[in-house]
């Protein structure tokens, strides 16, 4: 009987099948489409087409060379936006501001850091500190070489006294006219008695030596926060982003060349920011159509980029006795909060457009 025998498939040099690994073929690089890619028209009413729009205008504004190119294309669409008042009239208008604006109102003054020369050998003690103005300068000079200078307020007190006895009493001024009393002795008084301090606390704090300080300037801010369908016109149906504009006009403000330190971190959690799911013309809010504006007082070229402090002066049509006499008192301290939310708001954000 006849056996079939496999022959070796071996010859000499040669080596096949399971005798060598397979050589690594490169992968073939891949050949470049012969079409463009399929998109989503500019044009559409959908939803690809919207992101498309998006994410064109991102990276133009991206690729643009500098600040001032930045802002003009991040506010070069026009179209009706909410036109937000720091000072309003309506009622319970602080909680629709932080909705607006996703601000958390933490009530009381923020926690006093301690200073660095506390931590220094030659520091006072809290119960030293404590002690009557009269032994000021004995404990300005017992004081240690890394202690602060001492801070006379019975001087501070009597430049205070100064500026109102100025526009008070020296002054002979004639009855103010209506709705113009903040122009007549507030406005004046407040702005000497801010100039003078700040020149008096220069050596103590060598910010405000380089600091610049506005009178009666103009902040300006413009952003988006959620989505609303159009309902008129030729848009009629698209989804467009809700657009709000904040035009403050502060009495006062300091600007210094440097951040100030923050007195929170940002990754704490100090409450939730309520939501309101009406319109803002349910507000009251109206919506305008002009220039978008991006401004915190100052050009972008100006070093001062940096806010330090503000102030403002309640109109006389939102008097605390106004409030008073319609039985509104507890809307007195919803005035101030509501425009403390909404100027903080548009002066951080904006020299934050500023850094790009």
């Amino acid at each position: 009987m006849a056996v079939c025998r496999g022959r070796r498939l071996l010859w000499h040099g040669r080596c096949w099948y399971s005798q060598t690994e397979s050589a690594v073929v490169p992968p073939p690089s891949p050949a470049e489409p012969l079409y463009p890619p399929v998109v989503a028209s500019f044009t559409a009413k959908s939803k690809a087409a919207q992101r498309r729009r998006l994410e064109h205008f991102k990276q133009r504004v991206h690729a643009a060379a500098s600040i001032e190119e930045k802002l003009r294309l991040y506010g070069q669409l026009q179209r009706p936006k909410y036109t937000v008042y720091p000072q309003t009239f309506a009622l319970n208008a602080d909680r629709w501001y932080q909705s607006f604006t996703k601000t958390v109102f933490v009530p009381g003054l923020p926690p006093r850091a301690a200073p660095a020369a506390a931590k220094s050998p030659g520091a006072v003690t809290p119960e030293a500190a404590k002690a009557p103005e009269s032994a000021g300068p004995q404990a300005a000079k017992a004081a240690g070489p890394g202690a602060a200078p001492y801070l006379d307020m019975g001087q501070l007190r009597s430049l205070a006294c100064d500026a109102l006895l100025q526009e008070s009493f020296y002054q002979n001024k004639k009855r103010p006219a209506l709705y113009r009393d903040q122009e007549h002795t507030p406005g004046p008084f407040l702005t000497q008695l801010v100039s003078t301090l700040a020149a008096f606390l220069c050596s103590r704090n060598p910010l405000l030596a380089a600091s610049s300080l506005d009178l009666n300037p103009e902040v300006n801010y413009y952003w988006h926060h959620g989505e609303e369908v159009v309902v008129h016109g030729h848009r009629k149906g698209r989804v467009d982003p809700v657009r709000f504009q904040i035009d403050d006009k502060p009495h006062l403000q300091l600007r210094v060349p440097k951040q100030l330190p923050e007195f929170v971190p940002l990754e704490s959690n100090l409450g939730d920011v309520p939501v309101i799911e009406h319109k803002p013309s349910k507000l009251p809010l109206f919506k305008k159509q002009y220039e978008n504006k991006v401004f915190i007082g100052s050009k972008t070229a100006d070093p001062c980029c940096y806010g330090h402090t503000q102030f403002h002066l309640i109109p006389d049509k939102l008097k605390r006795e106004r409030f008073v006499r319609a039985n509104l008192e507890d809307q007195i301290e919803v005035v101030y909060r509501a425009n403390g939310i909404a100027s903080l708001f548009a002066w951080t954000a904006a020299q934050a457009m500023y850094q790009g």
